[in-house]
């Protein structure tokens, strides 16, 4: 039976110098080496390990760190064989990868092919568009009738063209385009030309994508996607009418009370006093 002890004195031990003292049947272990029991923790004693065990688990700690490294070992490997069936998997499929990229880079380049002509419609459209109406100089009466009614103000060309320079300061100058474009649409009578103008007038001023899309409720927008199927003369009258009454109340008491309208006045009047 060997009795384990807690006593700190040394005897001569074959294993003395790695600091386990053995002799007449006693084993002695170093307080710094003891480690709890499972039937000890419960009592609240703390007893030694034998030499013998602790021999044996350094040796296994040994075996453990040499199968650790061998299978670090051969995780590096095996990643290496990957990484190498990856390369060789690339080489042999680079003609189709090629073939993949030429594709791509040829629809690329059709589709900039398009958007340049996309782009080139738009700046056609936008040039078609006059800066202002040709008309002669207004009188001083015709300015003075533009303050008796919206609707003397726009039934002449002077009138919209000095309306349009005053929405324009506004940023609504699309309102103005819109109904100019509409008015140009009524008098149409070849088929082809009125579904063109319709599309462009849909795609400028009513599409949600566009940066000139004019304020309009939904149901006007929903007659006009109806009217769209068939395009006509007529596709976008309520649509007219309602930017031209929104023009009307918001727009022309301000341009009344603006320096475009003032100053044109004055100077009419100045000339016309002179003469």
């Amino acid at each position: 039976m060997v009795v384990f002890s807690t006593d700190s004195h040394r005897l001569p031990s074959p294993w003395d110098q790695s600091g386990w003292r053995c002799a007449n049947g006693r084993c002695l272990w170093p307080r710094r080496h003891r480690v709890p029991h499972r039937h000890s923790m419960a009592l609240g004693i703390e007893l030694p390990m034998p030499a013998a065990s602790v021999g044996a688990v350094v040796a296994v700690a040994h075996d453990l760190q040499g199968d650790l490294h061998r299978l670090e070992t051969n995780a590096l490997e095996r990643k290496r064989l990957e990484l190498i069936q990856i390369v060789k998997l690339e080489l042999r499929y680079a003609p189709e990868v090629q073939k993949e990229v030429s594709k791509s880079n040829s629809l690329t380049v059709r589709n900039q092919d398009e958007e340049r002509e996309r782009r080139t419609s738009h700046e056609l459209r936008a040039e078609s568009i006059p800066n202002c109406e040709e008309s002669p100089t207004p009188t001083l009466e015709e300015v003075n009738a533009w303050a008796q009614s919206f609707d003397k103000l726009m039934i002449t060309p002077a009138g919209r063209n000095a309306f349009r320079e005053f929405l324009r300061t506004e940023f609504s100058e699309e309102n103005m385009l819109f109904w100019m474009a509409c008015e140009e649409l009524k008098q149409e009578s070849n088929k082809s030309v009125i579904e063109e103008k319709a599309r462009l007038i849909y795609e400028d001023y009513i599409s949600i994508l566009s940066p000139k899309e004019v304020s309009l409720d939904s149901r006007v927008r929903e007659v006009i996607n109806r009217n769209m199927l068939e395009p006509s003369q007529h596709t976008f009258d309520d649509a007219q009418l309602q930017i031209y009454t929104l023009m009307h109340r918001d727009s022309y008491p301000r341009f009344m009370n603006s320096a475009i309208y003032k100053d044109l006045l004055q100077s009419l009047s100045e000339k016309s006093i002179k003469a």
